[in-house]
This record gives C-alpha cells, structure tokens and sequence, in this order.
C-alpha cells in the first residue's frame, strides 16, 4: 500500500512538475494585457491601488526559468541584424498606431508611447484566452496518473484556477477597456469593440495553437507570419474552427462579465456601507 501511494505522489509531482512550467510562462503572457489594460484604460484619480494589484498579479507569474528571457534576447539580436524583417516590423507599428489613433480619437491628447502600449495590449490579449485550449494537456495527465481521486482532487482544481485566472485576466482587462470608452464618450462603441476582440482573438488562438506563432512572431518574422496566416484564412476548416472559438470567447465572456462586475458592484457597496458608519 505505501510503496502505490509512494509511487502515485511521485507521479503527481512530475506531472505537476512538467505542467508548471507551460502554466507559469502561459499566465505570465496572460496577465501583461491587464497590465497593460490598467495604465491605458483606468481612470488615474483610483488607479494607484489597482496599479499595485496588477503588477503584483504579473510578478507572481513571472517564470523562473531565464531561457524564456536568454530566448527573447537572442531573438532581439537576430531581429535588428535581420533589415528587411525589421523595416517591415516598424512599417506593420507605424501603420497600426494611426489607424488607432483614428478609431480611438477622442477629447484627450495620448502619447506615442500610450499607442504603442495600445498595440502591444492587443498583441498580447489573445494570449489570455489561449489558456482555454490548453485543456488538451489534460487527456496526457490523466493517461499518467490513472487516479480517480488525485485527478479529482488535485489535478481538475489546478486546470480550473489556472484557465479560469488566465481567462479572467482576458474579461477584467477587456472590462477596463469598455470603461475608458464610456469614459470618453463612446459608449456605443463597447459591444462593438468587444466583438471585434473576440475576433482577433480567435484568430490569435488558432494561429498559436495550430500554427504555433507566438505574440513575438509580429516582431521577428511578420511577412511569414502574416503569408502563413493569410492562408489558413481562406482555408474552411480554419475559419469553421476560428468560428467556433469566437463563440465560445463571446459566449464565455458574456457570462464572466456579469459575474466579475457583479462581484466588483457588491465589494462597492460593502465599501461604501463601512464608509458610512465610519463617518
């Protein structure tokens, strides 16, 4: 009996073990468009506390392992040798902030540097509900600790918290987003926008599970990401697939929506209750 449930733990922990390393990278990646979303978005009057959550939420993820950073300097390096790809990156980033600055034009003067944290917020969110297809890891764990109670137990929470948090950072950050619409006037304009994420999104999910780009791809071979990519769009299967997807993200969100701003209404008005009887 020791030596099954001996050899059951050691089990659990090398999947447990195999898996941290894809969950921590996924939500790091995750959890940079909320970031993001903060700063871009969120009033500055009460936005210092929010401030501190969010970059305490991005550090918590941050992976230990440094070859992910080793790998993304290497690929900076290759990238500024490389001319053409870096003359078609910058025209991509030249071409994307106007357009931006003419769809979200409004009464308040942005920074340069504000676009271009709008364009990296939006290379970066279809990494938040990327954590829902990650759910395919789990027919290989079960097939390896063949445990009706540690699945149960410990291995179906562990997807659910990190899928559902990846997920929720998607739903919070696209949140932010509708508020600094509303707050600059175009209301009308949230349940369109939010559509139109869903589509990117999509599009972004299928492109990083089945292509298998990354969100750094945009930077380091936009023409092949962009020819392969184009091509799958006109291909059936892809666009059924990419269909489905945007269902389920609108569908999804629709629900975690409500439920998110019914929580933040509720731990509202207990704040205010507690304000009042202090005064």
């Amino acid at each position: 009996m020791k030596t099954e449930l001996s050899e059951l733990i050691a089990k659990l922990m090398q999947v447990l073990q195999i898996n941290s390393n894809w969950m921590i990278w996924n939500l790091f990646l995750a959890f940079i468009p909320l970031v993001l979303s903060i700063w871009l978005f969120r009033s500055r009057r009460n936005s210092l506390g929010v401030w501190g959550l969010g970059f305490l939420a991005l550090f918590a993820f941050v992976p230990p392992n440094r070859n992910y950073f080793q790998s993304a300097f290497n690929f900076l390096i290759s990238y500024v040798t490389n001319i053409p790809t870096l003359q078609l990156g910058l025209f991509l980033i030249l071409g994307l902030i106007p357009l931006s600055i003419w769809l979200f034009r409004s009464r308040y003067g942005h920074s340069v540097f504000w676009w271009l944290g709008f364009i990296i917020f939006y290379a970066f969110l279809p990494n938040a509900p990327y954590l829902l297809t990650d759910i395919i890891h789990l027919v290989d764990d079960i097939r390896t600790i063949q445990s009706i109670w540690v699945i149960t137990l410990v291995l179906f929470p562990v997807y659910i918290f990190v899928i559902l948090a990846g997920f929720e950072a998607y739903v919070i950050s696209l949140i932010n987003l509708g508020s600094y619409l509303h707050r600059v006037g175009k209301s009308q304009w949230i349940l369109g926008v939010e559509l139109f994420t869903h589509v990117l999104c999509a599009v972004g999910v299928y492109w990083g599970r089945f292509l298998r780009f990354n969100t750094w791809d945009l930077i380091t071979q936009p023409d092949y990401l962009l020819t392969r990519g184009v091509e799958e769009l006109l291909g059936k299967q892809p666009v059924v697939i990419m269909a489905i997807t945007f269902a389920i993200l609108a569908g999804l969100y629709w629900l975690m929506k409500r439920v998110t701003l019914g929580f933040s209404r509720q731990a509202n008005d207990r704040m205010n209750v507690r304000g009042s009887i202090n005064i």
